[in-house]
């Protein structure tokens, strides 16, 4: 089996390709390898991660699991999330000049906070700059969401936080106002 292009012509510090390396793998471990391979450290190093990836590889090719039922729903509220790059977000910078990132990034930010609460699957998400002339780093965030059927409501508090802490950690933002809004239930 060939590598990809991109680790052609990789060479390692002894001068040896890593395709080589690759190439001679079952001959080095039928016992057919050349002096070189024998004592070249940086073969060996080389070739033991080779076979851990040839390992994981082989376990993949063979693995049969199945897709979860909803992966492609997950999908589609991926594509139907707001794909058209409308407002910009200032942040704050130590440097001179203005920085800005679009909407669509911080609610990306947002909805992968939020998707991490189990029982919780982020969809709409608006970024719009805040009404407060205080502060020019503040938003206000819209976000959709759905939620399993046996969703402890409590857990809203923990998709608060973490998204609050997201905007804050992630992109540099305050979140003047966080809506949360259940739009849907789905079987867990």
């Amino acid at each position: 089996m060939a590598m990809n292009h991109a680790t052609q012509d990789y060479l390692l510090p002894c001068g040896r390709d890593v395709e080589q390396v690759w190439e001679r793998l079952d001959e080095v471990d039928a016992g057919r390898a050349d002096a070189h391979e024998l004592d070249c450290p940086h073969c060996r190093a080389t070739r033991e991660s080779l076979r851990v990836l040839r390992g994981l590889t082989t376990e993949l090719a063979e693995d049969d699991a199945e897709p979860s039922p909803d992966l492609t729903s997950r999908i589609m509220a991926a594509v139907r999330a707001e794909v058209r790059r409308r407002d910009l977000v200032p942040l704050s910078s130590p440097e001179p000049g203005e920085i800005q990132v679009s909407d669509q990034a911080v609610a990306a930010v947002l909805r992968f906070a939020a998707d991490s609460v189990d029982g919780v699957r982020a969809r709409h998400c608006r970024v719009h700059r805040s009404g407060e002339d205080t502060d020019a780093l503040a938003v206000d965030v819209e976000l959709s969401l759905a939620i399993a059927h046996d969703f402890d409501g409590g857990s809203l508090d923990v998709v608060r936080e973490r998204v609050t802490a997201a905007a804050g950690a992630r992109v540099g933002i305050r979140l003047a106002r966080l809506d949360l809004v259940v739009e849907d239930l789905y079987d867990a």
